[in-house]
């Protein structure tokens, strides 16, 4: 949620971030135009420099390392046991059955996980400008953002189900009945809604601690909101899947998704009673939408090759969450610091979240070697190319994160709610297509026995 005052007229707006709350810097004001969805773009005053933010790069990268290092590390705990619970559900009957499930995982996960940090990166800006801190304008943000939420998961669950059942239908048509179009459909909005709320309420109380904790949330909000989104999201989606696939031949499926739709009215009523957020109630769908159908695209590469290659269903979460969260967390900083008027050592910053991407993959691959996850001949020509595919796309992370958050910036639009669905659905694609590709080099080449089938025959 975007801190600052929105009227129907240009009207100029204070910006009362914590600083100018406790006399360390002086108000400063810029216009923005009554669009909800973008801004004008201005250039700060000078300031006096604020006592917090005045640290050295290397006292920047240190606190960055401190505070997002444990998170990741929580976040890769998340991501093994949604990899692990991927790869056994893949051999649940509903799966084998319906897989357009297979389809709709990637780009449910990927739309929930828009919503959760675009939540997350707009209160970690809110909780840096201050706006947190009153107990009204606070619960009023919290309210107005959990109802936002639920708008956007019933409609995007509802749509994300029905983009899975059009890519199955053109993979697979003479597979597709009614009830398997119900069930994936009522499956994929239980899944979007339930976790929302979930993950919703979590986030809020997170970066509300934070904020009192002195912890900077756009180090930590991200990671988390992805890692226990996936976990949250896949276990009600297989659950409610499974239910609904016992009850296929009765109108469950049918009554739940009239439900559903039915409760869309009172959730935007409640949004749109709140000023706080009024406004994104109807701007903001565009990269929501746009991102899943990137998403799609790796959806189809997993359902394709996912019964293939051994590993592939759980290896898929944990690189695109880990990659991810990384160039979340960078670009939900250099978002903060241009709403909040300060300029960071952005070179530093990457240079330090792609060093602390070592770590965590090793500490991941020493966690699937030791428990035997995912059925993987975990060789050390496996080892190397998996480290080589998670740099090379945690890079691309970084720089995608960097250059999409300046380009809308400039063009007068809020980072917060546009960068990280592009950027999260292009790092899905970009991951999964890597990982099938090494995986195939591995097996044609005898490096690692991945393959499922005799990979000389195809």
């Amino acid at each position: 949620m975007s801190s600052y005052t929105l009227a129907n007229t240009t009207e100029h707006i204070e910006l009362r971030p914590r600083q100018v709350e406790e006399g360390l810097r002086p108000i400063r004001q810029h216009k923005r135009s009554s669009s909800s969805t973008s801004f004008i773009h201005f250039k700060t005053p000078a300031i006096p420099p604020d006592p917090i933010d005045d640290e050295s790069p290397l006292d920047d990268g240190h606190r960055l390392a401190t505070q997002a290092l444990p998170s990741l590390l929580i976040s890769v705990v998340g991501l093994v046991l949604a990899g692990w619970m991927m790869d056994t559900f893949q051999h649940w009957q509903v799966f084998e059955q319906v897989s357009e499930l297979f389809i709709l995982v990637p780009v449910l996960l990927n739309l929930k996980g828009n919503l959760e940090m675009n939540l997350a990166a707009r209160f970690s800006t809110s909780a840096n400008l201050g706006d947190l801190d009153l107990p009204q304008k606070r619960n009023a943000l919290i309210w107005g953002n959990l109802a936002l939420i639920q708008v956007q998961a019933l409609i995007s669950g509802a749509v994300a189900g029905m983009v899975s059942l059009v890519l199955g239908w053109l993979e697979h048509p003479s597979d597709l009945t009614i009830s398997n179009t119900l069930v994936v459909t009522a499956s994929s909005i239980i899944a979007a809604t339930g976790s929302s709320f979930v993950l919703g309420v979590f986030m809020c109380l997170l970066i509300i601690a934070s904020r009192k904790l002195e912890i900077d949330p756009d180090n930590i909000a991200c990671p988390m909101a992805s890692s226990l989104g996936d976990v949250v999201t896949l276990g009600i989606l297989a659950a409610s899947a499974h239910t609904l696939m016992n009850y296929s031949d009765s109108s469950l499926s049918l009554m739940v998704i009239l439900a559903m739709i039915a409760s869309i009215p009172f959730f935007a009523r409640a949004v749109w009673q709140n000023k706080h957020v009024k406004d994104l109630l109807l701007s903001g769908w565009s990269p929501i939408m746009i991102a899943m159908l990137i998403s799609s695209l790796a959806g189809l590469v997993l359902e394709r090759f996912v019964e293939k290659y051994k590993g592939l269903a759980m290896l898929t979460p944990i690189v695109c969450g880990l990659t991810g969260n990384l160039g979340s967390i960078y670009a939900s900083r250099i978002s903060t610091s241009l709403h909040a008027g300060r300029k960071d050592d952005q070179k530093h910053v990457e240079w330090t979240l792609l060093l602390m991407n070592v770590p965590v993959q090793c500490l991941f691959l020493c966690v699937i070697w030791w428990l035997d996850l995912g059925h993987l001949d975990f060789t050390f020509a496996f080892a190397l190319t998996y480290f080589i595919v998670a740099t090379t796309c945690t890079f691309a992370a970084l720089k995608m994160g960097r250059f999409m958050t300046f380009l809308f910036w400039k063009q007068g639009y809020d980072p917060d709610n546009y960068v990280l669905p592009y950027l999260t659905a292009m790092i899905d694609v970009l991951c999964t297509s890597l990982l099938v590709f090494s995986c195939w080099y591995l097996a044609s080449n005898g490096l690692a026995d991945l393959a499922t089938f005799d990979i000389k025959e195809n």
